[in-house]
């Protein structure tokens, strides 16, 4: 490598394989690097993973590593999530650690995504300080590291059926949350793997780093009880979304160059448009979505859907109002003026994204972490509003879901109208705090000082 003699800190970076996993830790070495191009990151995707994303620019300084497919293909993500979980547990460690021999250079640092928990022993058996960055709020981080505290309390593996609407005001740092909107682990079909969240989280002290993809002054008061309970530096670093590129070239190509969704957005009114998307993992039911389809067409609402495998349900019911597409630019979309609002399965990922956008959401969770971060966008931060006012697991008709559409983009609803002024408070902590002198520019900064003083030869 030709800038070898310039490198003097070598960071390997050990995401999970699954994109809200991938993104934010590779939007996070590109904001490393950029801030020093005296960094070299190896980042470590298995050779399927390579193949979805190896069109994707990357910096001279950031180089792409694989190791083989060894999780069995039958156990796809989403078909057999706990499967894939456990796979990822057992099956990697063996070939990241035959790539670790072959590196020219020794790592100064892992980075690695706070599920993949065996990084921390083989870190440790090779003398190298681990960083374990974690790609969910720091909400969710404090509630499934005090697991054993929500079983004593009865709020975890007893029968929580007619608990679901009590209160759990006992965790460090968090405002009362119900029960009913505890990461599925706690209540849902994710208990199954209550075991492994208990080894992963365990191990994350004997990291030498925790790093949060959020904001400090949005989790401030669970980010400083996590900072009294752990002895190692805890870092927030920001949102960990695209937004440097936004910044860099905010009209880098000219009107022929732009996709189709967005030519069509620019002939939208300001604030006209809801962009719909609900993940590039899980998705609804079959029956949920017909009721939403039919709602969303009968609202006669101005709408951008990213629908992937559904693009066929919304061209047979003629949706004259919307744009259907399998994929877009999210940060690109949200950032354009004529998008009003944004329906969302609330990973944490389209939270940043919305809340740095200044966008009030619709919030229709899923699985896992996204109905706490629901309760965090509706409750919290006050920036959005159930489709399911009883709870993920109760139904919603299109009727309900056709007359919340016209209410939530109705431009004179006061109650909307507040919303989106405090949604806009909320950008601005957000977009302060990735500026210089912010406090996730501050956390960056120092985290990229420490793992510098690590000699990598």
């Amino acid at each position: 490598m030709e800038q070898s003699s310039k490198i003097n800190c070598h960071i390997v970076a050990m995401p999970y394989p699954g994109r809200g996993h991938i993104n934010p830790m590779m939007n996070f070495c590109k904001i490393i690097v950029t801030k020093n191009p005296n960094i070299f990151i190896t980042f470590i995707v298995t050779e399927e993973w390579h193949s979805f994303i190896k069109s994707d620019n990357l910096p001279e300084n950031i180089k792409y590593a694989t190791i083989p497919n060894v999780i069995p293909s039958e156990i796809g993500r989403a078909k057999d999530f706990a499967g894939f979980l456990r796979a990822t547990l057992t099956k990697l460690e063996g070939p990241v650690e035959k790539l670790l021999d072959g590196l020219l250079m020794k790592p100064s640092v892992i980075l690695y995504d706070t599920h993949m928990s065996w990084v921390v022993g083989l870190g440790n058996r090779r003398n190298i300080p681990v960083a374990s960055f974690f790609t969910m709020s720091a909400t969710v981080f404090s509630l499934f590291h005090q697991m054993d505290l929500l079983a004593q309390n009865g709020h975890f593996k007893a029968n929580l059926s007619g608990k679901m609407q009590e209160q759990v005001d006992y965790i460090p740092g968090i405002p009362p949350i119900r029960v009913l909107d505890l990461p599925t682990p706690f209540h849902g079909k994710g208990q199954e793997l209550s075991d492994v969240i208990t080894e992963i989280f365990s191990t994350v002290s004997k990291a030498q780093y925790l790093l949060f993809t959020s904001v400090y002054e949005l989790e401030s008061s669970v980010l400083d009880a996590l900072t009294e309970k752990f002895s190692i530096p805890i870092y927030p670093i920001g949102p960990a979304i695209p937004y440097f590129t936004n910044e860099k070239n905010p009209s880098s190509t000219t009107p022929i160059d732009e996709p189709e969704y967005i030519m069509w957005l620019n002939a939208q009114p300001n604030g006209s448009v809801l962009y719909i998307s609900q993940g590039s993992f899980l998705s609804a039911s079959r029956d949920e979505l017909e009721e939403i389809v039919a709602g969303v067409h009968d609202s006669g609402i101005r709408f951008l859907w990213v629908a992937r495998d559904e693009t066929v349900r919304f061209q047979k019911s003629g949706c004259s109002a919307g744009l259907v597409v399998p994929w877009c630019d999210q940060l690109k979309v949200l950032s354009h003026p004529s998008i009003g609002g944004f329906w969302s399965h609330c990973g944490w990922n389209s939270t940043k994204e919305a809340a740095f956008s200044g966008l009030p959401m619709l919030t229709y969770p899923i699985f896992w972490d996204q109905q706490t971060n629901s309760k965090q966008i509706v409750e919290d931060w006050k920036i959005g509003y159930r489709v399911k006012k009883y709870g993920h697991q109760s139904s919603i008709t299109r009727e309900e879901i056709s007359s919340l559409l016209k209410w939530f983009m109705d431009s004179g609803n006061d109650e909307v109208m507040e919303t989106r002024r405090r949604v806009k408070e909320i950008q601005k902590i957000c977009q302060c705090s990735c500026a210089n002198g912010g406090s996730s520019e501050i956390n960056i900064e120092a985290f990229i000082k420490d793992v510098s003083c690590h000699k990598y030869h």
